[in-house]
């Protein structure tokens, strides 16, 4: 990230935090503006927006096939209510830490939650709401989210932000099969991480979800060697976060999430999905002697363009359409027609609902959309995000090439067919 990038981005963030704090201080009518800004409800979509841009919608997802339309990353998260086994960092629940307090309520307020003794029902109800109220609501892949671990293999709980057990997705996903896919989160660490693996894997889940920065994951450490060879055996997919973390903390860990560090994965055969397709912050050129600094999203490209891993390795779309990310990151992906067949989407939800994350404004000065459809796609905000989401990178083009991302970006991949009929 350039240094006028680095400003760019400190200054969204300052305006958030400042924004959220008058927002708290007017709960809950000033927090809705900055989170979960949507007046309406998905059951208001016939009667609150415009035939024009019902018709905008029609037109943006006739080429997908709804059977196929497929989700990579959806966050459910809680607090232990409802049975759910999902945890937060105390911090998040004290104003001692305000501006963790402060990120808690906003996701919880993006998320719908209203009742904290039903909060993590609450959040997913949201979900199911958003999702079967688009006119294709496709599937949407629930991310399970370990906890920090310690080399040792022991749980780390000071730097956990957030605990989301396996079991919850797969419960979730077994009582609402048409619409939710499980995923699981295992740390390579744990002294019991190859059975957890294999555990999640008889559940239905085919998917590991890694945030390294986060969870405290060196992706090229030995100690991952045999994790992934039975993650190679059971044909078991690596989602996992590229470049900088900004969502939950991840200071003094950042490094951990350089796209190179994924190689050790890449050459034991794993298939590995890169999130945001690396598109924030900076990390260690590794295969310069000199060790210098570069974009994230630099290093990703290169593993992309590595002909061995070709493949392998698969870049997912969730927030490059984020105010910070929708320049060269978004332009470049739009560009790279050669790269979309190894694209998916995901929404990274619940970031969407989080409205000072997305600047409709600024999509369109880039030229990434028209007026109209600028128009058009806050009309969908204020009554579905989810699928704004969507609806907003089918509208995308490339501001002179006109390229745009195919609709196979938004299928489930070949490689990883059958997700949804695993259970």
């Amino acid at each position: 990230m350039s240094p006028r990038a680095k400003k760019r981005w400190k200054i969204a963030i300052a305006t958030f935090v400042v924004v959220v704090t008058a927002g708290v201080l007017l709960f809950p009518v000033g927090l809705r503006q900055v989170a979960g800004a949507s007046a309406h409800e998905p059951e208001d979509y016939a009667s609150r927006l415009s035939p024009a841009t019902r018709a905008l919608i029609d037109d943006r997802l006739r080429d997908l096939d709804g059977a196929r339309l497929f989700d990579y990353h959806v966050h459910v998260a809680g607090v232990g209510a409802d049975g759910s086994g999902c945890s937060v960092n105390p911090k998040m629940l004290s104003w001692a830490h305000p501006r963790h307090r402060l990120q808690f309520l906003a996701y919880i307020d993006a998320g719908r939650v209203h009742d904290m003794e039903h909060a993590d029902r609450e959040f997913v109800d949201r979900i199911l709401s958003l999702a079967r109220g688009s006119p294709k609501p496709g599937r949407y892949l629930l991310l399970a989210f370990d906890a920090n671990h310690a080399l040792d293999g022991s749980v780390f709980a000071e730097e956990t932000e957030m605990h989301v057990p396996d079991s919850w997705p797969v419960r979730l996903s077994r009582a609402h099969p048409d619409v939710f896919v499980p995923a699981m989160s295992v740390h390579p660490y744990r002294a019991d991480a190859v059975a957890a693996l294999e555990e999640g894997h008889r559940a239905g889940a085919r998917v590991v979800k890694w945030l390294p920065n986060a969870m405290g994951i060196d992706p090229a450490d030995p100690r991952c060697d045999a994790f992934y060879m039975r993650m190679k055996e059971l044909g078991v997919v690596l989602l996992t976060h590229g470049g900088e973390e900004r969502a939950v903390d991840a200071e003094g860990a950042q490094e951990l999430g350089n796209p190179l560090r994924l190689r050790r994965a890449l050459d034991h055969g794993v298939r590995v999905i890169v999130a945001h397709c690396a598109s924030d912050g900076h990390a260690i050129d590794l295969d310069d002697p000199a060790r210098p600094e570069v974009e994230a999203f630099d290093l990703f490209l290169r593993l992309m363009d590595d002909p061995k891993y070709v493949g392998l390795v698969f870049g997912e779309i969730s927030a490059l359409t984020m105010y910070s990310r929708c320049g060269r990151p978004l332009e470049t992906m739009l560009a790279r027609t050669d790269l979309h067949a190894r694209l998916v989407n995901g929404s990274d939800y619940p970031l969407p609902a989080l409205n000072a994350l997305f600047w409709t404004s600024r999509l369109a000065k880039l030229g990434y959309v028209t007026d109209d459809e600028r128009r058009a796609l806050n009309e969908i905000y204020d009554v579905n995000p989810l699928l704004f989401d969507l609806v907003t990178k089918r509208c995308l083009k490339h501001p002179t090439l006109g390229t745009q991302f195919p609709p196979s970006v938004f299928h489930e991949l070949p490689e990883s067919r059958g997700l949804g009929e695993s259970r």
